[in-house]
């Protein structure tokens, strides 16, 4: 028998590590391959871990709550066949040792990387080297993964002091827990109150420069007073995320937020004749959706400086268009799927993706890839019977497009021979923009192309 490595597979272009949730499969349990053995848990989604081989559980790595990085080996399988040539493609530094041994300097070695001299230690110093001098390995040669970078650029961490944490990591990374231990501690070593720059500043106001405070540091709150009957529910891990990101984002960017009313009369009696041809065509709905998203799409194009993220003092403008749109799941969570190259779809395409996007969140099979890469965001608050919203934005995004809901009203509909008044189907469109970057003139008149889209559509088009 030989013994396979289960490593933690690569679950998206930003996700460096996941966490364990539930263990499918316990040691000695047959697995069939592609069987799901474990779930685990990103700060986007959830997912399950497939087995690529088939055999028998043998060892579990991780417990749950236990947090793995890429690349990890997280599981031991059993399988028929031959001990070489079969596990997964992994480094294993001790049998390369022993294996080696004899083609291995034992002096040390010392190169040159541009203005660095680096030493490389002989075989007899390999194990003291990594214990003695883990923490001393500069950036190029140790890995950080962006989340890390991210905490230690808003915490105000230098480079020399990021190298100096200890990571309990795969091959020595520093994890995100590292990375908090460390700040936490070195906080309550300079007695240092960050609590006070926690509050957002008020919209077009100047402020001084100053480091942003990364979501997980703990922010002051309220205490409250609980009576008897009160019950205390306790948040779970995906609301936990949740919390964090939108307390992040109001103490990151500061927020404006511009209405228009749009008159998309045209719009929905082209969705009531077309829905039931589409139906039977393609044997699913065509909702507003995707209706919402062309129009999002098309206006991007026309202002890529909405379409923008920012990286300190840099504007970073995004070259794809992908919108991800929030969808509310079955237990009152928030989950955010992307569309991709939403400019490139065309009406059918945006409808399928939508609703396979919406069919996968209700049942919780979205894979990571699939909340990734969003450079715009949308909501449909009209699904609650909202008339408007002022959303909070999705970072590290700029904007945020919230539409409310569709109503019948009077208005006043100009013709040549005069205004008269009518019952059309109006609606609202709210967009929530970092100041920072987007002003108003910028936010609004993006916005009202939206609508423009909206309340222009071609009564007679083909779908």
């Amino acid at each position: 028998m030989a013994l396979y490595k289960l490593l933690l597979p690569k679950m998206g272009e930003s996700v460096s590590e996941a966490t364990v949730t539930k263990w499918l499969k316990q040691p000695g349990d047959t697995i069939s391959e592609d069987e799901a053995i474990l779930e685990i848990a990103t700060d986007k989604v959830d997912s399950d871990v497939p087995s690529p081989v088939k055999g028998i559980l043998k060892e579990q790595l991780f417990s749950i709550d236990q947090v793995a990085q890429v690349g990890d080996i997280i599981a031991i399988i059993e399988i028929e066949g031959e001990q070489d040539g079969i596990e997964s493609p992994t480094v294993d530094t001790q049998s390369a040792l022993e294996k080696n041994q004899d083609k291995l300097e034992v002096a040390p070695t010392t190169i040159q990387i541009e203005d660095k001299k680096i030493e490389i230690p002989g075989l007899n110093q390999i194990q003291p080297a990594i214990e003695n001098h883990q923490s001393s390995i500069h950036n190029g040669i140790r890995f950080y993964s962006p989340l890390v970078k991210n905490i230690a650029s808003h915490e105000g961490l230098s480079q020399q002091e990021l190298d100096q944490v200890v990571g309990t990591g795969s091959e020595g990374r520093v994890t995100k827990e590292d990375i908090l231990k460390y700040v936490t501690r070195k906080r309550e070593q300079t007695g240092t109150d960050y609590t006070s720059t926690s509050a957002p500043q008020p919209v077009a106001t100047v402020v001084p420069e100053k480091k942003e405070q990364y979501a997980a540091t703990p922010v002051e709150t309220a205490h409250t007073i609980n009576s008897g009957g009160d019950e205390i529910i306790e948040m779970d891990r995906m609301r936990k995320i949740i919390a964090d990101h939108m307390v992040k984002s109001v103490q990151t960017s500061p927020h404006v937020c511009s209405f228009v009313e749009a008159d998309v009369t045209n719009l929905v009696n082209w969705r009531n004749k077309a829905k039931e041809v589409y139906k039977k065509r393609d044997g699913e709905n065509i909702t507003f959706t995707p209706i919402f998203i062309e129009a999002i799409a098309k206006a991007l194009k026309d202002f890529p400086m909405v379409n923008i993220s920012v990286d300190g003092n840099h504007i970073i403008k995004k070259k794809n268009i992908n919108i991800g749109m929030a969808a509310a799941l079955p237990n009152g969570n928030l989950i955010v799927p992307v569309i991709k190259n939403a400019d490139q779809l065309s009406l059918v395409g945006l409808s399928k993706s939508v609703n396979d996007l919406a069919n996968r969140s209700r049942v919780n099979k979205l894979k990571p890839d699939d909340t990734q890469g969003g450079t715009f965001t949308f909501t449909n608050i009209g699904a609650f019977g909202n008339i408007m919203g002022t959303p909070i934005i999705n970072q590290p995004q700029a904007a945020i497009l919230a539409v409310g809901t569709i109503k019948k009203k009077p208005a006043v509909i100009e013709t040549e021979h005069g205004d008269l008044i009518g019952i059309r189907q109006m609606m609202y469109l709210s967009l929530s923009y970092d100041h920072r970057v987007i002003d108003g003139a910028l936010g609004g008149t993006f916005l009202k192309r939206v609508a423009d889209y909206l309340e222009n559509w071609d009564i007679n088009r083909e779908i």
